[in-house]
């Protein structure tokens, strides 16, 4: 299962660095995705990263504006959101596939997710 940390509150503009880590396993040959949810919304896909080689894949909505990145050494997945808007408000949750996709009903591995909550 994986764990995403870091949240908390931040004002528009703000950056902040969420961490997914993995607990029983070697991330291996997956992806890692992020994903954030509003209330009463899906999941919408924001970022995944290829464990072998770093491919990193965005979101138009965050283009630009996230760094997704890997820590071979530490088993975990970094998510740097940089110029914060109060949209970017949502529970955040990292999860796992065997391949790129952004549909997160074909992710697994959910744990805990991690709340932002931006004011303006």
């Amino acid at each position: 299962q994986l764990a995403a940390s870091g949240g908390g509150l931040a004002q528009t503009g703000d950056s902040l660095t969420l961490s997914c880590a993995v607990s029983g396993y070697s991330f291996g040959a997956y992806f890692i995705g992020w994903f954030r949810q509003g209330p009463g919304e899906e999941r919408e896909f924001l970022a995944s990263i290829g464990w072998f080689g770093g491919r990193e894949y965005y979101s138009d909505s965050v283009k630009g504006r996230f760094i997704v990145s890997r820590d071979v050494a530490e088993n975990s997945v970094s998510l740097r959101m940089n110029d914060l808007k109060p949209e970017d408000t949502g529970l955040y949750s990292c999860a796992r596939i065997r391949y790129y996709s952004e549909d997160y009903r074909n992710y697994d591995g959910w744990g805990q997710g991690t709340q932002v909550t931006v004011s303006s």
